[in-house]
C-alpha cells in the first residue's frame, strides 16, 4: 500500500523574512490525515535542503513522494536540474553541479505556477492600490528571466498569458511583460513612454516572495522612469498555500493514491 508525503521545493533566500513567508504559506496546506509534508530549499537554508527533505520523509516510512516546485515558471533553468536530480529525467538540459539525490521513494513531479489563473489574481491584488484610471494605464509585468534560448521562450510564454490576464482583470489599456535577463525593463520604458506618453505605468513584479530582486534590482533598473511601483511580491497570500493544495491533491490522484 501507498504511503505519501510531500516534498516543497523553493529556491531559498539568506533573508529569514523570505523563508518565514514561504514555510507559512506551506504550513497553511491542508492534507490528508498521515501526509506528512515538508518545505525544502534548492539552497541556502542549512538543513532544509533537498536531501533533507527526501531523508525526512522516509524516514517517515514514505513510499511515494509528491514533489511541489514551488518556482514561478517552468522557464527556470533550476526545474530542469531539479528534475534531473530527483530522477525524473533522464539528463537535464543545461549543465549543472547538482547530482542525482539518494532516493528510495517513488517521486511524482507535478508542474511549477506558470499562468495557472490564480496567480493573475494574486498579481491584481497586490497592484490594483497602484491604479486610479485603468484606461490610461499599462501594467508592466516584471520576471527573472533567463538568457537561455529555450528557456527565455518559456519564460516569455507564460510571462505574456499572465499579462493578457491581468489585463483582463483590471481593464487595463496595455500589459506588457519585460524580464531582468537578458535586461529588457528600459527598451520597454522607453518604448511606452513613446508610444503612449500620457500613461502611467504599473510595475508588477512576478517573484514569490520579497527580497533582494523586488527591493534592489528592479528599482535600479527602473531609475530615471516615471513608473508606480509597491514591490509586493506574490507571498504573502493564501492563494498560494490553496494552489500547493491543488498540486498535492492532483499529484495524489496521478499517482494512484
Amino acid at each position: 500500500m501507498k504511503r505519501f508525503g510531500v516534498l516543497v521545493i523553493s529556491h531559498g533566500s539568506r533573508d529569514a523574512d523570505w523563508v518565514k513567508l514561504v514555510d507559512e504559506a506551506v504550513s497553511a496546506v491542508k492534507v490528508q490525515p498521515g501526509i506528512p509534508v515538508y518545505a525544502s530549499y534548492l539552497e541556502l537554508v542549512e538543513g532544509r535542503l533537498i536531501q533533507d527533505g527526501i531523508t525526512h520523509l522516509e524516514a517517515k516510512g514514505v513510499s511515494d513522494i509528491i514533489v511541489v516546485p514551488l518556482f514561478v515558471f517552468s522557464g527556470s533553468t533550476h526545474i530542469d536540474e531539479i528534475s534531473y536530480a530527483l530522477g525524473v529525467i533522464p539528463q537535464p538540459k543545461l549543465e549543472t553541479d547538482m547530482t542525482p539525490f539518494s532516493i528510495q521513494a517513488r517521486i511524482h513531479f507535478t508542474s511549477p505556477i506558470d499562468d495557472d489563473p490564480v496567480i493573475a489574481e494574486i498579481v491584481y491584488e497586490k497592484i490594483k492600490p497602484l491604479s486610479d484610471d485603468p484606461s490610461r494605464e499599462i501594467v508592466l509585468l516584471v520576471g527573472h528571466g533567463s538568457v537561455e534560448k529555450g528557456f527565455h521562450l518559456q519564460w516569455r510564454q507564460g510571462l505574456e498569458k499572465l499579462a493578457d490576464r491581468l489585463k483582463t482583470l483590471g481593464g487595463f489599456d496595455e500589459a506588457d511583460v519585460a524580464m531582468l535577463l537578458p535586461d529588457q525593463v528600459k527598451r520597454k520604458m522607453l518604448e511606452w513612454e513613446r508610444r503612449k506618453p500620457g500613461h502611467a505605468v504599473l510595475v508588477a513584479p512576478l517573484f514569490l516572495s520579497e527580497g533582494y530582486f523586488t527591493r534592489k534590482v528592479i528599482p535600479a533598473r527602473m531609475k530615471g522612469y516615471e513608473y508606480r511601483y509597491n514591490g509586493l511580491a506574490l507571498l504573502p497570500s493564501p492563494l498560494i498555500s490553496g494552489w500547493i493544495q491543488r498540486q498535492i491533491e492532483h499529484g495524489i490522484t496521478i499517482a494512484g493514491g
